[in-house]
């Protein structure tokens, strides 16, 4: 049995249709464990709508998505914990593919899918996976950081599947983060487990808000992303490219600084990226935006008025 973890807060729009994407699935030996993290809208109605003796339905005050996906994981009952959220869908075939790849993989305890973005106009982009080390159309993904590096991200909440006992084993997902929370855990368990990937889209990621354009929310003033994936190097070195890894996280929080228009945030990170990849020119086109920023923004806000 596969256990459905399912993260709720404030999301009586999309619930539904998010489980609906459960229920179509193929693969039907699965239980959904979603735990509402304090939600204030009517998304626990949404839920109680669907009659199905697989559905267990937690309540827990406001504690953040961390602390609800790891109450999903103390409440689940199979092997295999499969995290959907629960503004996203997966694709009717996506549990009988990951099920295939924990049978065709046993060594692996971490087993993911490609994925596809929607906007809120319903245009589909695929993800770019670069430096994918097989050829065919599934294999063991033993080159994490360095796709990681260079791709969108291989690893997405929703279109991933881990054993309960490897999830378990680095503690969960790290409490107290705004973002990011995800990025790490992958970090973690990809220096000691193995992950078995295919190339197969079977999950979409629902991009719901019209202004994507402008950030849900801030970066932490305090990295600890930064500082705990620094410190997962160093007990790690010898993982191919995670240096490049570190520096393209910094890349990526640089420009999320700079969208919110916290320069000394982006110039700290911008350094920090600079620092784990040097070579990067990218990283130094990131400073000159830094040190003049209005510049910057000016030819935005141009570009925008046209």
């Amino acid at each position: 049995m596969i256990s459905v973890v399912i993260p709720l807060y404030n999301k009586e729009g999309q619930i539904a249709h998010t489980l609906q994407s459960v229920f179509a699935q193929t693969f039907q030996n699965f239980e959904i464990v979603i735990v509402d993290d304090g939600s204030t809208d009517n998304s626990v109605e949404e839920v109680e709508k669907f009659d199905d003796s697989r559905i267990r339905l937690i309540h827990q005050t406001n504690a953040g998505v961390s602390a609800a996906r790891n109450r999903g994981i103390e409440e689940a009952r199979g092997e295999l914990i499969a995290f959907l959220d629960a503004d996203d869908e997966w694709k009717p075939e996506y549990l009988a593919t990951q099920s295939g790849l924990y049978q065709k993989y046993p060594e692996c305890s971490v087993y993911a899918c490609n994925y596809e973005i929607r906007d809120f106009e319903g245009k589909v982009t695929p993800t770019i996976i670069r430096k994918l080390p097989f050829e065919g159309e599934d294999g063991v993904l033993s080159n994490y950081f360095e796709v990681a590096s260079c791709s969108h991200p291989p690893l997405w909440t929703s279109a991933v599947v881990i054993k309960k006992s490897a999830i378990q084993a680095i503690g969960g997902f790290p409490l107290g983060i705004k973002s990011g929370e995800d990025l790490l855990t992958w970090a973690r368990l990809a220096v000691v487990y193995r992950i078995a990937y295919t190339k197969i889209v079977q999950a979409r990621f629902l991009m719901n808000r019209v202004d994507v354009c402008r950030p849900k929310r801030s970066p932490d003033k305090e990295d600890y992303v930064g500082r705990s994936l620094i410190k997962l190097y160093h007990q790690n070195q010898k993982e191919k490219k995670f240096k490049e890894y570190i520096s393209s996280y910094y890349k990526g929080r640089a420009l999320h600084a700079i969208e919110c228009s916290l320069m000394a945030i982006a110039f700290m990170a911008v350094v920090c990226a600079i620092r784990y990849n040097y070579k990067n020119y990218k990283n130094y086109l990131l400073l000159c935006i830094c040190v003049f920023p209005r510049l910057y923004f000016r030819k935005r806000w141009k570009r925008k008025r046209f």
